[in-house]
């Protein structure tokens, strides 16, 4: 490639018919994404003719092009070998990269003048058993110096660029958040991201039919909200996980959260950003309480749609009959509202309070199972049995109400649950959520018994996330299971190690925190970023309808793709692929969570 350069420059940027064209090596944009290595000029250059300049002939110019396109190609497999955190590193974090061929020596190489700031020698090979390859580690953890990077391996090449730095997850925090905004229902979004305008207007402001709920063919509220996957349609099992991580986010890190200015319609209200952005799906939560207080299990089509911009999806959207799983997740996640709201709006915290116990008290009248009845509908069911629900709503709404009754009940069905923690959780199942609550909070009255099983079972469990974190090829914390949406599941165990590290700090449970975040932005099968508009080669065509929909040639930024299943090269950024391509607010919700667990270093 070098050789390919020194020559090109002794030949004139003119070709034909004084037709100027400029030949680009690889590189990466602003946001870290490859740009393609032939980039035409858009102004045609007028270069000066004199007895020194070279003649060429267009089947030399044309092999010369296929040559420079090769080299290109060849660079940017080399940079996927090198598979590192492609976003960036915390000064004082560890730094690795996994190395998908085989190498000894590297350095790492400052983007900005060339230098080579340390070297070092690869360890390995090891086989990673789920992917099959040896992997190489290069550990480039003592640089520490702030800047842009690349690491260059000797015989395979170098890495795409990265940054040290200590607000590194800023930026990431607020895109992604910022996607919960641009997921929004109801009304006009707009927003920009390296350059590009992402902008529908208000959509679904019809929401919705009483059909299937007993109340004839006419119209009841319910707008705002957040669309809640590639598709428009809202469901509130999926609603209870994606703000349930958001609260607990706000809980462990709101003062670090409050800094980061999220640019809404409501910034510099009485709401803290983060607090208006929870307030417009909370909002639309409120209008799914049907009068006897059960829950409305989904808002949806009948059908899903196609690739359209929201505002223009014609079919008509439900109400559908309750379940106790949403009625249950209702609770929980209106009384955690409560809870954060009332420093700022008691109005509003008063309301969602009153909200949560009809809905508490209607489950405590209707104790068994129900799920909703979908007949009609192919949208997504999110059905689940309800037993952990219920335990989460009671946590919730006894942490928010201080009720004795309530604890009571709330212990009784941690303990029929065996007092353990899950390593591993999502929308079916979120009994750590209520586990969390119980164990962190400052309460008194608990069973000190049944809090030292628990805190036995949540060190065990974030131990063994570590050890299986170390013990794979590109430390994923989840190892070598692979399923539906298993990046969101990455990203929600640092819920787990979170909470660990509150009960009895360990560096090796925010090390392992990090990683999933090394993992999701590069660091694994694929080299590549898993989420839209951030790090290197991110996902260009996620199963996203408004990407589909509108005229911009990216993808709508700040979303977690599912990933790969059963195997990491499963993995295919098509758009029709929605089993591992697809985006969804559990998911980001959960990304959210792990983003903000860093911002304390970025000020």
């Amino acid at each position: 490639m070098r050789g390919v350069a020194r020559f090109m420059k002794l030949l004139p940027l003119e070709l034909n018919a004084g037709r100027a064209s400029r030949l680009s090596l690889p590189a990466w944009d602003a946001g870290g994404t490859h740009r393609p290595a032939l980039l035409p000029d858009s102004r045609p250059r007028r270069i000066a003719r004199n007895s020194s300049a070279l003649s060429v002939n267009p089947l030399v110019a044309a092999l010369l092009l296929a040559l420079l396109v090769s080299a290109a190609v060849h660079a940017e497999e080399a940079s996927l070998q090198v598979r590192l955190n492609t976003v960036g590193y915390l000064p004082e974090a560890q730094k690795k990269a996994a190395v998908a061929a085989p190498c000894s020596d590297f350095t790492v190489v400052r983007v900005k003048d060339g230098a080579k700031v340390m070297s070092g020698k690869a360890t390995g090979p090891v086989l990673n058993e789920d992917t099959r390859e040896q992997l190489f580690t290069a550990d480039f953890s003592t640089l520490k110096e702030p800047g842009e990077y690349q690491l260059d391996v000797a015989g395979v090449g170098r890495s795409a660029p990265f940054r040290v730095a200590a607000d590194v997850y800023r930026d990431p925090f607020y895109t992604v958040t910022r996607g919960m905004y641009l997921w929004r229902c109801g009304t006009a979004v707009s927003a920009k991201h390296n350059g590009r305008l992402f902008v529908h207007a208000a959509c679904h402001t019809n929401d919705a039919w009483l059909d299937f709920v007993g109340g004839g063919h006419r119209q009841k509220d319910g707008i705002k909200g957040w669309h809640d996957a590639g598709d428009y349609n809202k469901y509130v099992v999926n609603a209870g996980v994606t703000v349930g991580a958001m609260f607990r986010a706000w809980e462990n890190f709101g003062p670090r959260i409050r800094t980061v200015k999220l640019d809404l319609p409501e910034s510099g209200g009485k709401l803290p950003d983060f607090l208006a952005e929870l307030k417009w799906e909370l909002d639309w939560l409120l209008t799914m309480q049907a009068p006897d207080g059960s829950v409305y299990h989904k808002l949806s089509t009948k059908n899903f749609g196609g690739f359209i911009l929201p505002e223009r999806e014609p079919a008509e959207r439900y109400f559908t009959p309750w379940s106790s799983a949403a009625t249950a997740d209702f609770v929980a996640m209106l009384a955690q509202a409560s809870r954060h709201f009332r420093p700022y709006d008691p109005a509003y915290a008063d309301r969602c309070l009153e909200s949560a116990r009809k809905s508490y008290a209607f489950l405590k009248a209707n104790p068994t199972n129900h799920n909703a009845n979908l007949t009609g509908f192919r949208t997504g069911a999110y059905e689940t049995r309800d037993t952990d629900d219920r335990l989460w709503a009671t946590a919730e709404f006894w942490e928010t109400a201080g009720e004795t009754e309530g604890l009571r009940d709330l212990e009784s069905r941690i303990k029929a649950g065996n007092a353990t923690v899950d390593a591993d959780f999502d929308w079916g199942n979120v009994k750590n959520l209520g586990l969390f609550t119980y164990l962190l909070s400052t309460r008194s009255g608990r069973d000190e018994s049944l809090l030292k099983d628990l805190r036995e079972s949540l060190l065990a469990t974030a131990d063994g996330i570590v050890k299986t974190c170390d013990a794979h090829g590109y430390e994923r914390p989840l190892g070598g299971r692979y399923y539906w949406g298993c990046n969101g599941s990455v990203a929600r165990q640092t819920l787990v190690l979170s909470a660990a590290n509150r009960v009895s700090p360990k560096p090796e449970y925010r090390q392992t925190m990090l990683d999933a975040l090394n993992h999701l932005f590069g660091r694994n099968y694929h080299g590549r970023s898993y989420v839209t508009g951030l790090g290197h080669r991110p996902p260009r065509h996620p199963h996203d309808r408004r990407s589909g929909g509108d005229t911009v040639d990216e993808p709508w930024p700040g979303y977690l793709v599912g990933g790969g299943h059963p195997k990491p090269a499963n993995w295919q950024d098509i758009q029709d692929d929605y089993r591992t391509n697809e985006i969804a607010i559990n998911w980001n919700g959960a990304l959210i969570y792990a983003l903000a667990a860093f911002l304390e270093e970025s000020r």
